[in-house]
């Protein structure tokens, strides 16, 4: 294996991928951000019937959206060649006999084992049968699936997530590794892959905990060496249901489109479920530097899209101005540093901007409830230049003039400069807005 760590993530592009898979992509890229190894984007693409070119898409296009970036793409459809070779090869060893059971036959045998009180493996029949009668049963249509001949041992492994683990193989049915119509399974095109590819850590969702004994054994017939495992938990939606990619729940892609910021989806995805509190993040280096796998819970965890939301708002609000500046040009809300240092810390959502930019630039409808009152402070608006200073130099000339302070004093002002009830200090609004159109707006022109 290589000494640079090599992580992959392995969907199946048969639908949009939801925060659940996300989780996964995630915890492998922050892994080979934080060790500067590589990340390898693996389609198991070899489900003919299911697999679309335009969910391989969407995939790159949700990962892309929340930071993660592949060294490299496979796609397993371009591998079968690999799969039977591997195949071929344990079939020499030995270790991947035929079967000829149908799933009918196969439930009525484990129904009995369980009436018996045994446990419902099955029970290696094939491997009784002579060359004559896998020839007859063959004559009569049958094609063989193949199974993989476990060692009955106890297979341990030191878990990156849940710590040292074991399964007794003995407690397992031989896997089938290839079907009767010649595919493949999951299990040995993932064996092989990660072989090939020089996977050092495969790190996934504690549902593959039972496939892990069986495919250390596989690793070790076909090279004698094993990657290191890691489990995490699952994550469910707010009421605790599952997710699916068949039903669209909490899919990558309808979060993008509510305007909710990837790095809140992205920190909210990996902080769930662990020791550590979950907070806003700037970056995912930032994120991939203080996370570890080990502070993971056992247990599944809740991802609440109403959090999410909140979360998405404290993002924006620490975010820089280099890191969102391309973005704002793209929605036409570009005023500079100082506009986003301003409006930031009042932003639910990234698109808000947009309003605040119409606020600095106009035109908006003042909101004039005491025209006497602003024409007096209109009279006292000092000259430009401004900097930040000038809001506290004129209200405080308006409170010597009027007597006015509190609410009475500021909220006149912030209805007619802005039109808004509520929104970022007006210290910082007013040099942005500029003394003609505060003139404007004062005296309800609405500039």
């Amino acid at each position: 294996m290589s000494d640079r760590p090599t992580v992959r993530f392995a969907p199946s592009p048969t639908g949009r991928i939801h925060i659940g898979n996300a989780r996964t992509a995630l915890l492998n890229w922050l892994f080979a951000l934080r060790e500067k190894g590589a990340f390898v984007l693996r389609f198991d693409d070899t489900d003919r019937e299911r697999s679309r070119e335009e969910y391989a898409r969407s995939i790159e296009e949700d990962l892309a959206w929340l930071g993660v970036k592949p060294n490299r793409i496979e796609r397993q459809s371009l591998r079968l060649d690999c799969y039977e070779a591997a195949a071929e090869k344990l079939k020499a060893m030995g270790r991947l006999y035929p079967a000829y059971e149908t799933s009918e036959e196969l439930d009525r045998r484990r129904k009995r084992q369980q009436a018996r009180g045994l446990p419902p493996i099955y029970d290696r029949a094939a491997l009784k049968l002579t060359a004559e009668e896998r020839a007859a049963l063959e004559a009569e249509g049958r094609k063989p699936h193949w199974r993989f001949k476990l060692e009955p041992e106890m297979v341990h492994w030191d878990d990156l997530a849940r710590g040292p683990s074991h399964i007794d193989c003995a407690s397992l049915s031989d896997p089938v590794l290839t079907r009767e119509d010649g595919t493949y399974l999951y299990t040995l095109p993932s064996v092989v892959d990660d072989i090939d590819m020089g996977v050092t850590h495969v790190i996934r969702g504690e549902d593959h905990v039972t496939n892990t004994a069986v495919q250390i054994q596989i690793f070790k017939a076909l090279t004698g060496a094993a990657p290191l495992f890691g489990h995490h938990n699952l994550l469910t939606d707010a009421s605790g249901e599952g997710l699916s990619k068949r039903t669209g729940s909490l899919s990558i892609a309808s979060l993008r489109d509510s305007g909710v910021e990837a790095l809140a989806a992205a920190a909210l995805a990996v902080l769930t479920g662990s020791a550590e509190a979950v907070r806003p993040v700037a970056s995912l280096a930032e994120l991939a530097e203080s996370f570890d796998l080990k502070n993971l819970s056992h247990g599944a965890a809740r991802f609440d899209e109403a959090e999410l939301r909140a979360l998405s708002a404290r993002t924006l609000h620490i975010l820089p101005y280099s890191a969102v500046a391309e973005r704002l040009k793209a929605l036409g809300a570009d005023a500079g540093e100082a506009f986003w240092l301003t409006i930031r810390g009042n932003l639910a959502t990234l698109a808000e901007a947009a309003d605040w930019r119409q606020v600095i630039d106009g035109p908006i409808q003042p909101l004039v409830e005491e025209p006497d009152f602003l024409a007096q402070a209109a009279a006292l608006l000092p000259e430009e230049p401004w900097d930040q200073g000038v809001w506290a130099a004129w209200t405080g000339k308006i409170k010597a003039a009027t007597g006015r302070k509190g609410r009475a004093l500021f909220h006149p002002l912030r209805l007619a400069l802005t039109g808004r009830e509520a929104g970022p200090e007006l210290a910082q609004l007013l040099p942005l807005i500029g003394r003609a159109k505060a003139l404007d707006r004062l005296s309800a022109r609405g500039v």
